[in-house]
């Protein structure tokens, strides 16, 4: 049994989803950031969180890989090309599209009013755009990034699209719009998305 701590509308998401995918049983303890739930497992305040055997996992990336890993499922193994080529992918959305969610995230609502420069979110809508032209010749024929295995970098990925959805950042038509159709489709997902407040 894993706990999972943080709330759904946080990068949370991406392990509960990535739990589901598994089939893994879980707790989640829909906790905000810097709450009494999380600093008891995390002093930093973030989130999210998985306690595995009475230790503190943190950092939904190398969360959701741990898993796929020790789960052998949902990943490529470790030091085959193919792991290689994964792990590229997963660097380029951390880097690249949620590198530009985040900074307007961090300038919007997350930074001190003082601190934000509103300014730079325009900046992150062009870098997001690049970036989807980006994902789009990544994408090659196949349903997911990988080809015919959805892997970590798609969990990432997919719960980028809702973010950017709901920061209102432009989604291109064509592959890039199906492909994430195609993720956020998944029984998996849905079944995680069930813990999002009405």
């Amino acid at each position: 049994m894993y706990t999972v701590i943080g709330a759904i509308a946080s990068r949370a998401m991406r392990v509960v989803w990535m739990l589901e995918e598994l089939e893994q049983p879980y707790t989640l303890i829909p906790a905000p950031p810097r709450s009494p739930e999380i600093t008891a497992h995390n002093p930093d305040g973030k989130i999210p969180a998985l306690v595995v055997e009475g230790t503190t996992l943190i950092d939904s990336v190398a969360i959701t890989q741990y898993l796929a890993d020790r789960h052998d499922a949902l990943t490529f193994a470790a030091g085959t090309l193919e792991r290689a080529m994964q792990d590229s992918m997963t660097q380029f959305c951390v880097d690249e599209v949620e590198g530009a969610l985040w900074t307007a995230a961090k300038n919007s609502f997350v930074h001190p009013a003082d601190k934000r420069v509103p300014a730079i979110k325009e900046t992150c809508r062009y870098e997001f755009a690049l970036a989807m032209q980006r994902l789009e010749r990544r994408l090659g024929d196949g349903p997911f990034v990988m080809g015919d295995r959805i892997t970590v970098p798609d969990i990432l990925l997919g719960h980028c699209s809702g973010w950017a959805r709901a920061a209102k950042f432009d989604i291109p038509d064509g592959p890039v719009r199906d492909y994430f159709r195609r993720l956020v489709a998944r029984p998996a997902f849905q079944r995680a998305d069930r813990h999002r407040a009405p």
